[in-house]
């Protein structure tokens, strides 16, 4: 039966080419979308790395724009005034907050320079892992035994402690900031080795991330976020309190305050908005394929009336030529997309996409996308192959 259906395909080979070039274009843009909306579940579902409920965000302005001095004095002052409201539980400061698109970013490597390495990183005060629940993996986080430490204690996700450190343990391991601007190169300890930390939120690749530890006695520069953790029902309007409480300490200064909670559904409403264009985009174009491989099957039908005529007068049920026209446009569509898979395969095979179009994605996407083609495939085939079924043998007559 199936060496039946190739013979058959082949002798049309010339109609064919037209059908399955739009087959194949239609599996391309499918594929192109499902991939993405995989891509993007796998994220949503990989380790975030701290526990946004119950967390409210303060960015620090100053009305200059300069950076803030720990010198001043600044640090002890804003936890001290912050916890004197009976709402704040606990508070820790940071470079950034989470789901915020900024970043920090830099190079590090081995003492002797191999092994280099790009890497996120923040600032971060002792408290930060406690209050966010940042989950260690291995070694301790920072605490005052840190102060006054030779070289600057750190904390790395488990990805960089593998990129860094291969086959060993990342603890009490030394790096250096690779910073062609300076004659010394500032060196770090590994003391934790944390799950991971995604601060851009649940869609953001993984990276390799640090997390340095503030120190108001040697930083020159201080973090410009505070992380409050509020006692559970606290309402929205503590912000107009809490503004006013820190207004009293700089009334100088401009504050951005918002619930972790809200920040995050911003976020990923703004990350699903590509999602939903090319699902748009997609959509209109599947519907002009279907449009089009609609009316192609629908006009080679028609011309193989005297062939379908000639089959049902030999003895051809009207379910057996309804199977044959729906199983001629599945072996069509399948022999398409095998084409287009030969292509796409490649992408993983030499990572030119990167972890973007790993083997779960592409294995995901490949099953999505062959299973809406079918599906396009038979809904489009059924008219054609009903039309085809119903034929009288006595048709066939009228055509030479």
């Amino acid at each position: 039966m199936l060496r039946h259906l190739l013979k058959l395909i082949w002798k049309r080979k010339s109609r064919n080419l037209m059908l399955s070039a739009e087959i194949l274009l239609a599996f391309l843009i499918v594929f192109a979308i499902a991939a993405f909306a995989a891509r993007n579940y796998q994220l949503y579902h990989l380790p975030l790395g701290f526990d946004h409920r119950a967390l409210w965000s303060v960015t620090l302005r100053p009305s200059d724009n300069a950076p803030i001095d720990p010198a001043s004095g600044i640090y002890t002052q804003l936890r001290g005034s912050l916890q004197s409201l009976p709402e704040v539980e606990q508070l820790a400061f940071l470079t950034f907050s989470p789901y915020r698109t900024a970043r920090m970013s830099g190079t590090v490597a081995l003492p002797d320079g191999s092994r280099a390495q790009n890497s996120h990183l923040q600032l971060v005060s002792d408290d930060l892992a406690a209050l966010a629940g940042v989950k260690l993996v291995e070694g301790r986080g920072f605490s005052a035994a840190d102060d006054g430490a030779a070289m600057t204690p750190v904390l790395i996700n488990r990805r960089m402690a593998h990129n860094l450190f291969p086959g060993r343990s990342a603890l009490g391991q030394l790096y250096v900031e690779v910073n062609p601007n300076k004659a010394e190169e500032k060196s770090f300890r590994v003391v934790g080795v944390v799950e991971d930390f995604r601060s851009h939120g649940e869609f953001m690749a993984p990276v390799n991330y640090v997390l340095k530890r503030f120190s108001p006695l040697s930083d020159k520069d201080g973090p410009e976020t505070v992380l409050l953790k509020v006692r559970p029902g606290t309402e929205r309007a503590f912000e107009a309190r809490l503004e006013r409480q820190l207004k009293l300490l700089r009334n100088d200064w401009h504050y951005e305050i918002k619930p972790l909670g809200e920040m995050r559904e911003d976020r990923l409403r703004s990350s699903m908005i590509p999602l939903a264009i090319l699902s748009v985009v997609g959509a209109f174009l599947l519907a002009m394929v279907a449009f089009g491989l609609f009316g192609v099957l629908w006009q080679n039908t028609s011309q193989r009336i005297p062939e379908i005529g000639l089959r049902r007068a030999l003895g051809a049920s009207a379910a057996a030529i309804y199977r044959q026209i729906m199983a001629e446009q599945l072996l069509l569509s399948s022999l398409a997309m095998l084409a287009g898979l030969a292509l796409l395969v490649q992408l993983p095979l030499t990572g030119a996409l990167g972890e973007s179009l790993n083997w779960q994605v592409f294995l995901a996407a490949a099953g999505l996308s062959m299973l809406l083609i079918y599906l396009l495939s038979l809904l489009c085939s059924l008219y054609p192959g009903w039309r085809a079924s119903r034929l009288h043998p006595a048709a066939a007559l009228h055509y030479e």
